[in-house]
Formats: structure tokens, C-alpha cells, sequence
């Protein structure tokens, strides 16, 4: 899936996130026209280095995947994902979940910054939390249910 935002939807989230390190994801975003995906690659790559994880895998559903558990169980954090969707003028409510995001992520040992958080924020809030927990597994996950 390849999930993009608007030059609009950019620009009302850059209002909310003043913080640098999402303004600086902000701006890549819009250099990347929007697309998510294309700029987690761009963030990781400036902050770690080119990685070859293969042609078919995305580097944003590894990490997604990682984390997924956590996120879709948590119910916290889902609490505050479907409070922002009811409420998506709350710069507070979106800081609070670009903060649990990071921290879900180190405790998975995945050491993603504010920049890189945001993308992923902006990506389950695109997609939706149902979506998300229910329909982007691997189906191995869903097997296992």
C-alpha cells in the first residue's frame, strides 16, 4: 500500500507539530510529494545509512510489524490514536502518540527519532487503527488466530 497525504493534510499537521524534528519530517514529506513510505526510506537512509533489506520489503512494515503488537494491544495508545481521530485539531494528543510511538519502538530495540515517529504516526492515522491492527498483518499473523 502505498499511502500518501495532501499538500492540505501536510500543512494542518505542520501547524499542529512545531517541533523541529517533525518539521524536518514534514519537509520531506513534501518533497517526497506526499508519500509516506518514501519518506521513512528517506528519513532512515539520512539517519542510518543505505541498507539493503530487499526489493520486495518495505522497510516501513518491518518496522510496523515489529511493533505492531504492541501498538494494536496497547490500550492506551489506542485510546489516544481513536481520540485524535475524533479530535484531529490536538497538537497535544498527536505529541502524546508520536511520544508512545518512540517509546514502543525502544523497547522493541528499534531506534527510530521524533522525524522518523511522526511518519509512522502519520501513517496508522492515514490508514486507520482498525486497519492497521486488523488488516496489514502478515498472514502469518493471521493464521495464528
Amino acid at each position: 500500500m502505498n499511502t500518501q497525504l495532501t499538500h492540505s493534510e501536510i500543512q494542518e499537521i505542520r501547524q499542529l507539530l512545531k517541533d523541529e524534528p517533525a518539521q524536518k519530517a514534514l519537509t520531506i514529506l513534501e518533497q517526497n510529494n506526499g508519500y509516506l513510505e518514501a519518506t521513512f526510506d528517506s528519513l532512515w537512509q539520512e539517519k542510518f545509512g543505505i541498507q539493503d533489506y530487499g526489493k520486495s520489503k518495505s522497510l516501513l512494515q518491518l518496522t510496523l510489524n515489529e511493533i505492531r503488537a504492541e501498538i494494536c494491544g496497547d490500550e492506551g495508545l489506542r485510546g489516544k490514536l481513536k481520540e485524535y481521530t475524533k479530535n484531529p485539531g490536538s497538537a497535544s494528543l498527536l505529541n502524546s502518540i508520536i511520544g508512545s510511538l518512540v517509546t514502543v519502538a525502544a523497547l522493541h530495540g528499534i531506534p527510530i527519532d521524533g522525524a522518523i515517529t511522526t511518519i509512522v504516526a502519520l501513517y496508522i492515522l492515514k490508514i486507520g487503527l482498525n486497519v492497521f491492527c486488523k488488516y496489514t498483518g502478515s498472514e502469518g499473523e493471521e493464521e495464528k488466530k
